[in-house]
């Protein structure tokens, strides 16, 4: 087995077990791994959102599936760990995206008292949600993601995989848009 640490593919191939945006068979199957306290991230975040919303409507609902998975950088975010298990908390309650959108958008007010309250805007059974949190119960799902980012070459966020090939272009709306085209060809 050939242990490349700087292969362009990605190695845990996207599944139901995802957090998913659209279908699974779209033309076009954009992965990312993000921090929620990384300032690129949520930039990178954002873009692919407003790209996705320009996408479905010109393309049809089925062109971009768009995929988020966990790779905190503790070292250097101390509040993205804690961040990742409020999003999987919120998922398990089927709020993860509007948990991401939040986080993402409030990125320098991530600390507990602040998820919490995140948590109650959003509508979640609070009382669920703070014994969750404490516990680490969803820290294993957030390690898998770590984990298939590390196999597939992954060292800091954003990264992105466009129909399991590393994007490595710009961060910007004209070269993603035109390399997730060319990816659906």
């Amino acid at each position: 087995m050939n242990d490349d640490r700087n292969h362009s593919s990605l190695l845990v191939p996207p599944s139901t077990q995802d957090h998913i945006q659209g279908v699974l068979s779209a033309k076009v199957v954009l992965v990312m791994y993000g921090d929620y306290q990384c300032s690129r991230s949520a930039n990178v975040y954002k873009l692919i959102k407003v790209l996705d919303r320009e996408l479905s409507a010109s393309l049809g609902e089925d062109y971009l599936c768009f995929i988020f998975r966990h790779f905190p950088q503790a070292q250097i975010h101390p509040h993205a760990q804690r961040a990742a298990q409020a999003a999987e908390s919120a998922a398990t309650q089927g709020q993860f995206w509007l948990m991401s959108d939040t986080l993402f958008n409030h990125q320098q007010k991530l600390e507990n008292g602040y998820l919490v309250e995140y948590a109650n805007d959003l509508g979640l059974d609070i009382p669920q949600f703070l014994k969750d949190l404490p516990k680490q119960v969803h820290v294993d799902r957030i390690n898998e993601d770590i984990e298939g980012g590390i196999q597939s070459g992954v060292t800091t966020t954003p990264a992105l995989f466009i129909n399991g090939i590393r994007y490595i272009g710009h961060w910007n709306t004209m070269e993603l848009m035109a390399a997730m085209i060319a990816a659906s060809h």
